[in-house]
This record gives structure tokens, C-alpha cells and sequence, in this order.
């Protein structure tokens, strides 16, 4: 895979560089709530930019259907880039018509335009191969070289990552190559302990990487709505808790798995519930009670580790050599029920071991949270990219710049 290094030291003055980013942030009406991804593509753009290239910035953002639609326009997101450039970014109007094609035309050397939503357009995300391709051939037509640079849309079969590196030279920028380092360390050069922090809703979510990683873990601990149903699989009442009640028996050919291979499986001690859902725009006090995970009310709805389980789940990782975390612990979106994902993220700070969190609403909490996101090892930007790696799928977007 070729590098933006090596790209940079053969000369991109005058040329114009198509860099495929993820700009798909969260957003408020017009406001960005959390512009993470927007940094973390700003090395490579501005490298390009410093070397006299045009850059010709493209992104996805939310899942509009293949037509415009304001709601999902990538103007916050150029705006806000060229606030952190320090520098005027030129936007278009649309993704390959005239807007785009004249606000390329008029880019001078050293200068960035970011195109709209490439998803306003069908041919992104068509799995007809005619429609995508023909999509990324109109794409080529606005560069010169292309640098792939959002690794949170790499394992998606769309024709702005997988088709279009085909038709231009093509090379991976910084993000890219420092996301894929970070996971073969995960994968092929693991210091041990490896501690795996599986959250979030569903087990259904994570079903590749859980069946992947028992392979190669030697904890894994389970948090988040996803442990109420490896809870109910072990006979437990769950309430009202979110449960997938399909899952139930992979669930328990998991637990089988790792005894049999002799990995810790950590299922939650204790957990706080509620007989409501607590109130995510106004933040009213909830007052959650602490229970047994073996005891929950038929009544009561899981949402949050308890007190016992922050603490055996820190003890767990204290002496990790490699942790990687992804999914948040419980509703941390509201403070009363934010303590168990800050007690994770503050036992990756403690731990001696390099610690990645895996994206998506992880490195959301960590942000949200206040914690200082340099401290970690890693944070990644692509929560489902980073899980197909782990489950040990090639993702089209990796492939596609190999050389």
C-alpha cells in the first residue's frame, strides 16, 4: 500500500488530489456536536495543501436516499474544516455536476474545496457495479490522484472508496495507515494481557468479532445493553432490559467457547435500573437503584454498570498489556447513568498496556466525557471498519489501495 509519504516526496504541485475523508459527523440542526472525524483527516489535507496540491475533499455523511437532502449537507462540515486549516474552503454544491466541476476548476494551488454528500448521488452506494462505477468514472474526472483517507467508510463497498482508487494513482493518507498499524497490533503483534471492553445495544452487532476474538483474547469483558443477554442466557431475570431473546444460545456456545479455551469471559455483577428510560435532552435527575445482575426487577430496565462490576472490570484491566474498548457501558449520554463507561475509559488511562478505543460511540463518551483523548493509545474513527478488521474480513476500502 502505497503512502501519502511517498506520495508527497514524488510531487503534487498543481495536481489535484481527490482525498476520500470521513467527515460524517453528528450533527444538531447546523451544528457539529463532535468534530473528531473532521481532525482527524486534517493532517493528511493539509500536508497536500502545504505541497501546492488542490484538494478536492469528499465525504459521506448520514444516510440520505441517493437524492439531495439539506438535512444531511456537508456545508457544517467544510466550514468547520476550514476553520481548523485557518484557511477559506471552497464548497460545491453538488457532487460531479456543474458546482463541482467549476469549484475545482477554480482551485489555485495549494487550495481545498470540499463536494457535497456523495450519498446525494446513487451511484455511490449502488450494488449494481455498472451504476457505481459509472459514478466513480465522473468522480475521476475532478482529480488527478487519489489519497483514501476515511477509514470509517472502508469496509463499504461504495464507489468513492472501493471503484474509484482504480482509476487513478492512488495512495493512503496518514489516518488510514495509522489506523491499520494500530490494528495489527490487535491482531498480529498482541502484548498480553489483550483485554477486550465489548458494549453497546446489540450482541447481534458483535457477533464476528466476539466469535474472532476468542481466539486471540485473554479477557473480555461485556457491559452495555449486549450483556443482558448473555445474562438472560445464564437463566437470569433481565426485566425490562433491552434483550435480543434470538441470541440467547450464541450467547451461551460463547461462554462454552471461552472456558474451553481458557479465556475470562466477565459478564456484569451488578447494574443500575429503572422502571423509565431517562430524559437525554433535559438531563433530569433519574435516580437509578443498584442491583444483583442475577436480581433485576421484572419491572426494571438495565442501564448501566454498577459500582461492584467499575470496580472488577478497572481490577481487569490493570495489568492489560493491550486493551481495546468498544461500546459505551451503559446510557452514559445522561450523568446518572455515565459512571461504568467513565470507569472504563478511566482504567484504559490507568493501564500500563496500549489501549485503543474502537471508534464510533466509544470515542464519542471518551469526548463527551471530558477525558483527554491524547492520553490514550488510540482512538479510532471508524467503529464498524475497525470491527470488520477484527472480525477478520477484508474491507473493500483497504483492498482497493493496495498496489
Amino acid at each position: 500500500m502505497k503512502t501519502i509519504d511517498e506520495l508527497l516526496a514524488e510531487g503534487v504541485a498543481g495536481k489535484r488530489v481527490f482525498v476520500r475523508a470521513d467527515l460524517n459527523v453528528p450533527l444538531d440542526g447546523d451544528t457539529i456536536t463532535d468534530d473528531g472525524r473532521i481532525r482527524a483527516v486534517q493532517p493528511t489535507i493539509k500536508a497536500l495543501a502545504e505541497a501546492g496540491a488542490k484538494v478536492v475533499v469528499a465525504s459521506h455523511l448520514g444516510r440520505p436516499k441517493g437524492a439531495p437532502d439539506p438535512a444531511f449537507s456537508l456545508a457544517p462540515a467544510a466550514a468547520r474544516l476550514g476553520e481548523l486549516l485557518g484557511t477559506e474552503v471552497a464548497f460545491a454544491t453538488d457532487t460531479v455536476g456543474e458546482s463541482a466541476k467549476a469549484t475545482v476548476a477554480g482551485l489555485a494551488d495549494g487550495q481545498v474545496a470540499v463536494i457535497e454528500n456523495l450519498r446525494f448521488n446513487p451511484g455511490e452506494t449502488s450494488k449494481d457495479d455498472a451504476e457505481r462505477d459509472a459514478f466513480a468514472a465522473r468522480l475521476a474526472e475532478l482529480a488527478d490522484l487519489y489519497v483514501g483517507d476515511g477509514f470509517g467508510a472502508v469496509h463499504r463497498k461504495h464507489a468513492s472508496v472501493y471503484d474509484l482508487p482504480g482509476k487513478l494513482p492512488h495512495a493512503a493518507g496518514f489516518l488510514i495507515s495509522t489506523e491499520v498499524g494500530v490494528l495489527k497490533k490487535l491482531t498480529d503483534d498482541v502484548q498480553r494481557p489483550y483485554v477486550v471492553v465489548l458494549g453497546g445495544a446489540k450482541v447481534s452487532d458483535k457477533l464476528g468479532v466476539i466469535d474472532n476474538l476468542l481466539k486471540k483474547a485473554d479477557r473480555i469483558l461485556i457491559g452495555g445493553g449486549m450483556a443482558y443477554t448473555f445474562l438472560a442466557a445464564k437463566g437470569h431475570e433481565v426485566g425490562i432490559s433491552l434483550l435480543q431473546a434470538d441470541q440467547k444460545d450464541t450467547c451461551l456456545e460463547y461462554l462454552a467457547e471461552a472456558e474451553k479455551r481458557g479465556v475470562e469471559f466477565v459478564l456484569p455483577v451488578d447494574v443500575l435500573v429503572s422502571s423509565e428510560f431517562p430524559d437525554l435532552k433535559t438531563k433530569a435527575p433519574a435516580h437509578p437503584d443498584t442491583v444483583a445482575a442475577d436480581a433485576i426487577p421484572a419491572d426494571q430496565e438495565g442501564l448501566d454498570i454498577g459500582p461492584k462490576t467499575r470496580e472488577l472490570y478497572a481490577a481487569k484491566l490493570a495489568d492489560a498489556g493491550t486493551v481495546f474498548w468498544n461500546g459505551p457501558m451503559g446510557v452514559f449520554e445522561h450523568p446518572d447513568y455515565a459512571n461504568g463507561t467513565k470507569a472504563v475509559a478511566q482504567a484504559l488511562l490507568d493501564s500500563p498496556g496500549f489501549t485503543v478505543v474502537g471508534g464510533g460511540d466509544s470515542a464519542a463518551a471518551v469526548r463527551t466525557l471530558g477525558f483527554d483523548e491524547t492520553a490514550f493509545g488510540h482512538i479510532s474513527t471508524g467503529g464498524g471498519a475497525s470491527l470488520e478488521y477484527l472480525e477478520g474480513k477484508t474491507l473493500p476500502g483497504l483492498a482497493a489501495l493496495e498496489d
